[in-house]
């Protein structure tokens, strides 16, 4: 397979497409824009999930008024352990990007914890005494300017779009005249630890599954979706996709301009995890590219949009082990996901 060749079909990414704007509609909701079938949409669906090529997972994104806690940590690692590191480490509820890159780290991890301490906890008392690590460097996000893995695949029309898009976000603001900053149940903790495998679980199931029923369900999820607590995502395969390579560029701007600079960069299609960090560097910007070629055009583009950007450091992931909660095999498929502190 060419680096940046799809082999999923355009129907294959149309769907997936659709399921990032409306991740619980019905098949026969999303079979009046997609025109297809309900039928064929529920099989089409089961053949990607069951066999690795796509997913759709959920995970908590804030609890209350307190949102989550982000990092980058750059592990270097002892000659041989990069793989069984990664591995390990996919394994953990916290990590939701596990990366083999090129520079100088071994890995790039993106992790998640509730605060600081529980952070330090998990990178000190885990991540620092693995066998194979020599060195850790964390970097706190100190803003999320757009939601981890969450980029659009674009394959819809823009009038297919824009009617799944419409429906979306009627129900949004019905939903948030009434539901603002949700606390987090542990009711809600147990239905989004079995959403991250399959958000697309039915309320029966789920209310099977936790003891609760249907009508429960519906209620906390909507509560929670309403008060912007969760955080879905759909995507394919990044290797089946078109866009196999994951980057990192690092940058500095002059705080004066990280508002403007940060809009801009929202602006370019290829980025898709923009974030505000400590250390050396203010910017950590992340993207899905067709090719390691593209590194330099994204990097030019990067500096065209937004004058004010000074390009720190660029890498390259030689292979990805996991986002979010699902761990991918060495041939890129995701094998299973991990269930989530949530």
């Amino acid at each position: 397979m060419r680096t940046g060749e799809s082999v999923l079909g355009e129907a294959d990414m149309s769907l997936i497409h659709a399921l990032q704007i409306r991740p619980r509609a019905s098949w026969t909701q999303l079979s009046a824009v997609l025109g297809s079938g309900p039928d064929t949409l529920a099989r089409r669906w089961e053949h990607l999930t069951s066999g690795g090529y796509a997913w759709t997972s959920m995970l908590i994104a804030r609890r209350g008024t307190e949102a989550a806690l982000y990092a980058w940590v750059e592990l270097e690692c002892t000659a041989g352990t990069t793989e069984a590191t990664a591995l390990d480490l996919s394994g953990d509820p916290g990590t939701l990007g596990v990366h083999a890159v090129t520079g100088g780290a071994d890995l790039v991890l993106l992790l998640i914890a509730p605060d600081l301490p529980a952070l330090d906890a998990y990178v000190t008392g885990r991540v620092r005494r693995l066998p194979g690590v020599l060195r850790a460097r964390t970097q706190v996000v100190t803003r999320m300017h757009n939601r981890p893995y969450r980029s659009r695949v674009e394959q819809l029309s823009p009038g297919q779009a824009r009617l799944l898009t419409e429906v979306t976000a009627l129900e949004r603001r019905e939903g948030a005249r009434a539901r603002v900053a949700p606390q987090v149940t542990e009711l809600d903790r147990r239905l989004v630890a079995e959403l991250a495998g399959d958000a697309r679980r039915s309320a029966a199931e789920l209310a099977r599954q936790c003891g609760t029923s249907e009508s429960t369900v519906r209620r906390r999820l909507d509560v929670l979706s309403a008060g912007g607590a969760l955080h879905h995502h759909c995507q394919p395969a990044p290797r089946f996709s078109g866009r196999p390579v994951w980057a990192m560029v690092t940058a500095q701007v002059a705080p004066l301009d990280e508002a403007a600079t940060v809009a801009a960069l929202t602006r370019v299609r290829r980025t898709q995890v923009i974030t505000s960090v400590t250390g050396p560097h203010n910017l950590a910007v992340a993207m899905w590219l067709g090719s390691v070629e593209e590194l330099h055009e994204i990097t030019a583009g990067l500096v065209r949009a937004a004058p004010a950007l000074r390009i720190t450091g660029t890498a390259v992931s030689l292979r990805t082990y996991k986002i979010g909660a699902q761990v991918l095999g060495d041939d890129g498929r995701r094998t299973h996901h991990v269930k989530p502190d949530a």
